[in-house]
């Protein structure tokens, strides 16, 4: 069972699009049929016609309009096909009778921010370290710490190990790589 990232709703200009393209095929689909039962088109329509013939797509308010039109179907559609929440980390569902990739119907995220306090609170359990920042992104963890005793070699071996384990218990899908930067404060 793979795991799939979380997607936003969008439930209400899904429903506003839906709504508006429902409108306007009503209307072509009425007209159309009237114009067939042999009645004369609504009058948007041979405006619409009239206007057709004297306006050319050369003309700066057809470009314009066309662009318009033409980036608002370029936005709806990145709608329609990125996921949306983006600032959150899938993690492994609970293993079934210790079956590991069994999986369950249980979806668990945690949020990036959330992820890396946890992981700044084990940063800063290690010795000679005096403060930490880190950065949780999709594929990379970047911990940049100060130390103030210690050996660097030393305080960056811990800090790779506690790190490496509190990405491991945080139980991500994919988990992120660590970065570490480990620098002496400058007094």
């Amino acid at each position: 069972m793979t795991a799939h990232r979380f997607r936003s709703a969008r439930r209400i200009p899904a429903a506003l699009v839906a709504l508006v393209v429902i409108g306007v095929v009503g209307l072509f689909l009425y007209d159309l049929a009237a114009v067939r039962a042999g009645r004369p088109a609504m009058a948007w329509r041979r405006e619409l016609a009239r206007r057709l013939e004297v306006h050319t797509p050369a003309d700066l308010w057809v470009q314009v309009a066309g662009g318009v039109l033409a980036l608002a179907g370029a936005v709806l559609l990145v709608l329609a096909l990125t996921p949306g929440i983006r600032r959150i980390l899938m993690m492994r569902g609970p293993e079934p009778d210790g079956a590991p990739g069994a999986g369950s119907a249980l979806r668990a995220g945690i949020g990036r921010k959330d992820a890396a306090q946890v992981l700044r609170d084990r940063a800063m359990e290690v010795p000679g370290v005096r403060s930490a920042r880190v950065r949780m992104g999709r594929s990379r963890v970047r911990v940049r710490a100060t130390s103030h005793f210690r050996d660097l070699d030393e305080v960056r071996a811990d800090l790779d190990r506690v790190i490496a384990v509190g990405i491991e218990e945080l139980g991500l899908v994919h988990p992120p790589r660590p970065r570490l930067r480990v620098r002496r404060r400058a007094d």
